[in-house]
Order: structure tokens, then sequence, then C-alpha cells
């Protein structure tokens, strides 16, 4: 009986995979890597290799040295770890070296340019030097606030009836194509607002609404979708408990559904804005271009950041230096606009989601 009993509590064999033979200092993989570095900077750089081969070639050789250390310090299992472990990593820092570059690059050539004259004057009368994007600034705004004022509530009038009241065959054509529509190119938006004025105004028409209907054509089926989803994560509970109480359909959307799901709407409202503001295709075709203030978006041609930024750099004159220094400064601007609307949007999620306890 002891026999028996001492068989049934005897642990397990250990194989060889996972055996444990020892454990690497923390410092180990920096010191594996610097080594790497070292070795492929001292022999690749006299040679003239270019920089960015021989940080590739260090991540390689440091990688496949620290898997070979490791499987023969540790074992089988933490060195497959190690490794993989190694290429996510790399992988997320070849990922993020297009997306520094462009960053370095943008704000090294628009930082020169942005200064007051780039935020308080046009570019009448501006040959070369000087001039700013006044006129595109606050074109760009309203253009950018009417496209909102038309996309929200068509939008978040269609995300309630595909969640509160759809059903049926209806509801899955509209969500076909709401999700077709995500996809369309902007430059198709833009024909059809500029073919839709042409018919009332005529051919070669170019008004700032025009844009507005075009942009609209791009944010709509983004903040439908983003508001279906936020529309969702309402606990049935609440409408239920509204239904019981006699409430109707439409008052507990109003007064329950809403109020609940206003920090997720605002976000996807702060999200479908910075997806659209930075579009320059639609504009081209349906906005155009000028270079004095007009502020009317029902009378005539506007300039907007994306559409300056264009023709600051294919059109820059003589001498072109000038004009490429204000295209880049636009560019910076455009990226910081949509990085603020991305902290908003985050901000609004954080303090006015109802879990928040605010």
């Amino acid at each position: 009986m002891s026999q028996t009993t001492g068989t049934l509590l005897s642990p397990p064999p250990v194989t060889g995979g996972s055996r444990r033979k020892g454990r690497l200092p923390r410092w180990a993989a920096w010191a594996v890597f610097g080594t790497a570095l070292v070795l492929v900077a001292g022999i690749g750089l006299p040679a003239g290799l270019a920089l960015a081969l021989v940080v590739l070639f260090t991540g390689v050789l440091g990688t496949l040295a620290l898997y070979v250390l490791s499987r023969v310090t540790e074992n089988r299992r933490t060195a497959t770890d190690r490794l993989v472990t190694c290429v996510v990593v790399g992988a997320f820092a070849l990922a993020m070296v297009p997306l520094l570059s462009l960053v370095y690059e943008v704000v090294s050539r628009g930082i020169g340019r942005l200064d007051g004259e780039f935020f308080n004057s046009s570019l009448v009368g501006v040959i070369g030097e000087g001039g700013g994007a006044y006129h595109a600034i606050f074109g760009t705004l309203i253009i950018t606030g009417l496209t909102a004022l038309i996309s929200v509530p068509i939008g978040l009038l269609t995300a309630i009836y595909l969640v509160e009241y759809g059903s049926g065959r209806l509801k899955k054509v509209i969500t076909f194509l709401v999700d077709v529509m995500t996809g369309i190119p902007s430059i198709v938006a833009g024909l059809f607002a500029y073919a839709l004025f042409a018919i009332f105004f005529g051919p070669g028409v170019r008004l700032g609404i025009a844009g507005a209907v075009a942009l609209s054509v791009l944010m709509t089926p983004v903040f439908v979708r983003s508001a279906e989803e936020v529309l969702k994560l309402v606990p049935n509970e609440l409408r239920e408990a509204a239904y019981a109480l006699g409430v109707p359909k439409w008052r507990t959307v109003v007064k329950i559904v809403l109020p609940t799901a206003v920090a997720g709407l605002g976000t996807g409202v702060t999200l479908a804005v910075a997806r659209v503001i930075g579009e320059t295709a639609p504009l081209l075709v349906t906005v155009g271009i000028t270079n004095a203030t007009n502020l009317n978006p029902f009378d005539g041609r506007m300039a907007t950041l994306p559409v300056y930024a264009f023709y600051q750099l294919t059109q820059p004159g003589v001498p072109p230096e000038f004009a490429i220094d204000r295209a880049w400064t636009a560019a910076l601007l455009l990226i910081a606009l949509v990085m603020a609307l991305n902290v908003v949007a985050r901000l609004i999620s954080r303090f006015f989601a109802p879990t928040t306890g605010r």
C-alpha cells in the first residue's frame, strides 16, 4: 500500500526539452545585442554599409546569438520564448521606422515657417518669401465643421435605426452599403459631389459646401460603424427597465441609450473628423484653391490646408524653396490637428464614460 501511494505522489519525470540548466541574467540580452552592434558596425561601416543595414544585421545577429546562448545555458522552451520575443520586438521596431521617419522629416522641414506670419496672413500679393496659410486654416475649419454638421445627424440616426429598430433584409442591405461606402476611394466622393452641384450650378462650379458634401460621403459611414458599435454596448437591462416602466421606445433611446453612450459617440465623432480633415482629392475637385481669404462656403473657391500644401509643392514658382517650406509647414499643421483630435477623443472616452464614476 505504501509503495502504491509513493508511486502516485511521485512527480512526473522532467523531459530534456524543459529541464532548466541555468538562468541568464537580465543584462544578458543587452550585452548580446551590444556586442552584435559593435561587431557589425566595426566591420560594416568601414566597408561603406548603410546605417539601416547595420541596424538590420545587428538585430538578426543579436537574435540568433541570444537564441543559441539561451539554448545552451537555459532550455529549449526559454530559448524559443526569447526568440519569439526578439522577433515581435523587431517587427514593432520595423513598423515604427516609417512613422518616426515621417514625423522627423515633417517637423524638421516645417518648423522653420511655423511663425506668426504663417497664421495671420494669406498669399495675396506674395511672390517668393513670406505669406502664410490664414485663409487655408479657416477654410479647413469651416469645411470640416460643415462636414460634421451634415454627417453626424445622418450617421447617428442611421446607427439608431440599425441597433434599435432595424431587422430583416433592409437592415442587412443598409449594413452592406455602409461597409462598401467605408472603403470608397476619396476621389470618387469628390466626383460625386462635383457632378451633383454641376447639375444645379453648371460645369466648373467650385464651392466650399460642395467640398463638405464630398467629405460627408467619406465621414458618414465611418461614424455609422463607430456609433453602431457604441450603441450595442449599452446594456439591454437599461432598455428593459425603461420598457417595464411604460416608457416609449423613442423616449428610451433619447433619455437612456444616448446619454449612456455619449462618451463613445463623442469619441466616434472626433475620430471621424480626424479621418477626413486631411483629404486632398475631393477638395481638389470640388473646392479648388485661392490665394485670397474666402470664409463663405456658398460663394466661390476656398483654400484648405491639404490643397494649399499640394499646390505649394507642385506649383512653387520661382524661387521654389519658399513655397516648399510653406507646404511642409502646412503638412506639419495638419499632423498636429489630427494628433490633437485623437487626444481629444481619448479624453472624451476617459472623462465622460459612465464607468469612470464621475
